[in-house]
């Protein structure tokens, strides 16, 4: 598996080893699950994006459409002017790698155009059939989810009906079909990353397994990245809290993955989760 760090051109040069990405997330959206990140205006959103390096973030994800449960779509119009003047004001401040969330490969392309080096599609290729070409020929790394097309109509984790079967085989086989798929549109197995997508479509139990099961992912030879960070399974687990008060679980299943082979933690809640994982992994190292 390639050294996502080296790959990424993300320096490090502390006293113990610390291979893991903390991803630091900028929703540019007025309807995100929770507050933290939520800008509507671009010039906030990139405060918050250069207050999130200033915590340690290694990259940054920005988007522009949320996905939780019942979010109606946003129009292409609408994604571009809401993700491209954020990512043109991070690129023209900072030189930390940026990713842009998104499933349409117009806003993907002008992004990577704009100094993106990564794509994050929820969809994995399958909303925009573009996407694995723009991000072929821009030789950007691409992060292919499971979970299903339609966000909007998705059920929330705490609904017992979110899903079933063996979560971890549908997600592996899911997983290496669309890296089988991107990869014979062009895109290099070396740029190419996974995620399980917890939350997404997924019971309680079923998002617990997967971090469990985290080895299995790892071993299909592709980074995952990881994204727990606030999510409903958490309020349950704890009580029901709101997402504010999910940071410290957030934190503890992050830490379970990454000690399970994931090798990109996607989070709100940047300075804590590098503290806590920057521990970890000089432990690990050790």
């Amino acid at each position: 598996m390639i050294d996502l760090r080296s790959a990424l051109g993300i320096p490090w040069q502390g006293s113990f080893p610390h291979p893991t990405l903390v991803m630091g997330i900028v929703n540019v959206t007025p309807n995100s699950f929770q507050s933290e990140g939520r800008h509507q205006d671009p010039t906030f959103a990139v405060y918050h994006a250069l207050r999130l390096i200033d915590e340690g973030a290694d990259i940054l994800d920005i988007g522009g459409e949320s996905t939780r449960p019942g979010a109606p779509p946003v129009s292409l119009e609408d994604e571009q002017k809401r993700v491209l003047p954020v990512i043109e004001g991070i690129r023209a401040r900072s030189s930390v790698p940026v990713s842009v969330d998104t499933r349409k490969a117009p806003v993907a392309r002008e992004a990577l155009e704009l100094g993106a080096v990564m794509v994050n599609d929820v969809s994995a290729g399958r909303f925009d059939p573009a996407m694995f070409e723009t991000a072929a020929a821009a030789n950007a790394f691409i992060c292919l989810m499971h979970g299903p097309v339609d966000t909007e109509g998705m059920a929330w984790s705490t609904d017992e009906t979110a899903g079933t079967g063996n979560v971890v085989s549908e997600a592996s086989a899911f997983l290496s079909e669309r890296a089988r798929a991107a990869a014979g549109a062009g895109v290099s197995k070396d740029r190419i990353i996974i995620d399980p997508g917890f939350g997404f479509g997924k019971t309680v139990e079923q998002n617990l397994v997967l971090i469990r099961e985290m080895g299995t992912l790892a071993g299909l030879g592709y980074p995952v990245l990881i994204g727990v960070s606030r999510k409903s399974t958490i309020g349950r687990i704890l009580g029901d809290v709101s997402p504010e008060e999910r940071v410290e679980g957030s934190i503890a299943l992050a830490l379970m993955a990454v000690e399970r082979g994931a090798a990109v933690v996607r989070t709100h809640d940047v300075q804590a989760t590098v503290r806590a994982i920057r521990a970890l992994d000089a432990a690990l190292g050790a």
